[in-house]
């Protein structure tokens, strides 16, 4: 047994059945394995899905590197980015992050490991995020950043419940609207 391959399998499983619902019964079946063949690695169903949350988590550290380090795109570029990612993923049915917010929900309580596993990962997105707009020198970047995550965080759990495609193009079109205004504020006109 793989541990990427079950890892991947899980999440896919999770994104599309969701998170409350996902059983090890159903990913043992997908895979052609006994619940029991996943004992030696997590203990439990807990455990396979703070591990699976880690490694989404992982891939998407790899894709902000990745995105960081792309001397192409300008700030502006590397903030909205991630809505043409995450649109390229809901069209094969696939809804990366949605899971985070997931997770905080279902595992409400601050101290759970889970909950504190898709907090950091909200946290790391807002520090990109702020240091992207502070690289822009945008006005008031802290403001702003906490304005774009909302947004991201708005349409990632819109996508859990409808999976609609436009939510996507919608968020980032309202992302592009806060960059405009906060350019605006930048240099003056909105005073």
């Amino acid at each position: 047994m793989q541990r990427e391959l079950v890892l991947d399998t899980a999440l896919g499983l999770l994104e599309q059945k969701g998170l409350a619902t996902t059983t090890l019964e159903m990913l043992a079946e997908k895979l052609g394995m006994q619940p029991s063949d996943f004992k030696p690695f997590w203990a439990d169903r807990e455990a396979l899905l703070y591990d699976c949350l880690r490694h989404h988590g992982q891939q998407i550290d790899a894709w902000r590197r990745q995105l960081l380090l792309d001397e192409s795109l300008s700030p502006q570029q590397k903030l909205l980015a991630r809505y043409d990612v995450l649109a390229e993923y809901v069209k094969n049915d696939r809804y990366p992050g949605c899971l985070f917010i997931a997770a905080c929900s279902v595992f409400p309580e601050d101290d759970h490991p889970i909950h504190q596993l898709a907090e950091q990962q909200k946290m790391t997105s807002l520090e990109l995020t702020r240091d992207l707009l502070r690289e822009m020198d945008a006005d008031d970047a802290d403001m702003v950043a906490q304005q774009m995550e909302l947004v991201q965080e708005g349409c990632l759990s819109k996508l859990l419940i409808k999976r609609q495609l436009q939510d996507v193009s919608v968020a980032k079109r309202l992302a592009e609207d806060i960059l405009q205004v906060a350019q605006c504020r930048k240099h003056g006109a909105l005073s």
